[in-house]
C-alpha cells in the first residue's frame, strides 16, 4: 500500500532522496547512495553539513539553554553574536535585531525604515526574492508563483528594473545607466522621495538567477538614495557570509549600506537571521514595536559564533575566491561550444548557467530541467534552477568544497550537457 504522509505538500521538490546524515558537501541518503550537494540547502549550510565545530558549539549550548526569551531575560551569546556581527558587517552597520528567518528580517527592515522615516514606500526590482510573508511577497517578483493565489497584497510597493548586462547586449555599464535612470523615473512618476522610506536590493540576485548587479549601478544608487534621504537595504541573506568571496557582496563595490538583512549563511543551517543597522537608526525604533519570541535562541546564536569563527579563519575567504573562480572558468570551458548557453555569471561561489533557445533567443527551461535530471541520476550532483522562467542552473556549494569536489561536479555537468544537446 502506497505510504500516507501527513506533511504538507506546498513545499516544491527538487528531489525526492530521504537523507540520513551530512558532512562537508556530501549527503548520504536512507538507502546508503551518497550524492554531491552544490546546493547547501539553498546557500545555507556556508560551513558545509555537520561542520565538527559548529555542531560542538550546539551540542555545548543545548545542555546549558534552549530556550532564553530575550524579552525576559538575556542569555550570554545574544550580545557576543552582536559584536563580533559588528566587527565583520560593513560600516557603519554595528547594532542587531535577531530573527528567524530572512522573510522575518527583511519584513523588520521595512519596518524599521518606516519608521525611521516616516515615510510609506519601498522599492524593490524585478527578478527580486525577499520571503514569502505577505509584505515580503509583495516585495518578491521574480515568480508569479511566489504571488498567486494570496492576494491582495501590501501596498506601497514599486518596482524598478534590475540592471542585467545580458538584457543590454552583455554591456553591464549600460544596464547599469538605464536602470538608475528608471529608478529615478519611478521618483519622479510614481513614488515620490518624500514618500519612499527605502530601497531593498539584493547585490547579486538569488532566486532572480545569480545576476549580479554591476558595481557602477550599485554606488550609483546608494548616492541616489543619499541625496533623497531614502535608506539604502542591503538584502544579503544569500550573498552574505562569504558566498561571494567577501563576507557581504557590498563590499566588492564600496557601498555602505543603512541597513543590511543576514540569514542564511549565518548559522550554517540552524535558523537565525538579523537587521543590521547603524546605532543611531535602531535607537529611533520605539521599544516594543518589533519582537519575536524565538529571535536571538541561544542554540543559534552558537551555531553563527561558530560558524563567523570559521569563516574568518585565514585564507577562508581566498580559498572561496579560488574555487568560485576555478568552477567560473570550468564552465565557460565546458560550455564554449554550446549554441545554447547565454552567460556564465559568477560572484565567488555563487554560479550560474543561463540557457536560452538558439534559435529563438527564449528561456530554455526544459533544456535545464533535462541537465538537472541528467546530474541527479547519472552523476549524484544535486543543482538547482533559478531565474523567472527557470532557465538558469545555479551553482551556490558549500563554502567548504574541495578543488577535487568541483572537478568533479564539472564532469557530471559538462556530461550532462552532452547528453542533452
Amino acid at each position: 500500500m502506497p505510504v500516507v504522509s501527513h506533511v504538507s505538500d506546498v513545499w516544491f521538490r527538487v528531489t525526492d532522496l530521504e537523507v540520513a546524515s551530512g558532512r562537508g558537501c556530501v549527503i548520504t541518503t536512507t538507502a546508503g547512495e551518497e550524492y554531491l550537494d552544490f546546493t547547501s540547502g539553498i546557500a545555507v549550510t556556508s560551513t558545509g553539513h555537520c561542520h565538527p565545530k559548529v555542531v560542538s558549539a550546539i551540542v555545548e549550548q543545548a545542555g546549558r539553554f534552549i530556550h532564553a526569551q530575550v524579552n525576559i531575560y538575556r542569555h550570554d551569546l545574544l550580545e557576543r553574536l552582536a559584536a563580533r556581527l559588528a566587527e565583520v558587517c560593513p560600516d557603519p552597520i554595528d547594532t542587531f535585531f535577531f530573527a528567524n528567518s530572512g522573510s522575518e528580517a527583511t519584513e523588520g527592515a521595512v519596518k524599521l525604515a518606516k519608521q525611521v522615516t516616516g515615510r510609506p514606500n519601498i522599492i524593490v526590482f524585478t527578478g527580486s526574492f525577499h520571503g514569502r510573508t505577505h509584505l515580503t511577497m509583495a516585495m518578491t517578483t521574480s515568480k508569479t508563483a511566489y504571488r498567486a493565489g494570496h492576494g491582495p497584497l501590501p501596498s506601497g510597493i514599486f518596482v524598478a528594473t534590475y540592471p542585467s548586462a545580458l538584457d543590454h547586449g552583455g554591456d553591464a555599464e549600460a544596464a547599469s545607466a538605464a536602470c538608475l535612470a528608471h529608478v529615478r523615473h519611478l521618483l519622479a512618476t510614481q513614488t515620490a522621495p518624500a514618500e519612499t522610506a527605502a530601497v531593498v536590493i539584493e547585490p547579486v540576485l538569488g532566486e532572480g538567477g545569480y545576476v549580479p548587479a554591476p558595481g557602477s549601478f550599485l554606488r550609483g544608487l546608494a548616492e541616489l538614495c543619499a541625496e533623497h534621504g531614502i535608506l539604502f537595504v542591503a538584502d544579503e541573506v544569500q550573498t552574505g557570509f562569504g558566498r561571494t568571496g567577501k563576507m557581504f557582496a557590498v563590499e566588492h563595490y564600496g557601498v555602505r549600506p543603512d541597513v543590511v538583512v543576514l540569514a542564511k549563511g549565518l548559522g550554517s543551517g540552524f535558523p537565525i537571521s538579523a537587521i543590521g543597522a547603524p546605532s543611531e537608526l535602531m535607537a529611533r525604533w520605539p521599544r516594543g514595536s518589533h519582537g519575536g519570541t524565538y529571535g536571538g535562541n541561544p542554540i543559534g546564536c552558537a551555531a553563527a559564533l561558530a560558524t563567523l569563527d570559521v569563516l574568518t579563519e585565514d585564507g577562508f575567504l581566498d580559498a572561496v575566491t579560488a574555487r568560485g573562480r576555478r568552477l567560473a572558468a570550468g564552465l565557460v570551458e565546458a560550455t564554449s561550444g554550446d549554441p545554447g548557453v547565454a552567460e556564465v555569471r559568477a560572484l565567488g561561489l555563487m554560479v550560474a548557467v543561463e540557457f536560452r533557445q538558439p534559435e529563438t533567443g527564449m528561456p530554455d527551461t526544459a533544456r535545464v530541467s533535462a541537465i538537472l535530471g541528467h546530474c541527479l541520476a547519472e552523476g549524484h550532483l544535486i543543482l538547482m534552477s533559478a531565474g523567472t522562467y527557470s532557465q538558469a542552473i545555479r551553482f551556490m556549494p558549500p563554502l567548504v568544497v574541495s578543488e577535487g569536489e568541483i572537478d568533479e561536479a564539472l564532469s557530471v555537468f559538462e556530461k550532462a550537457l552532452e547528453a542533452t544537446r
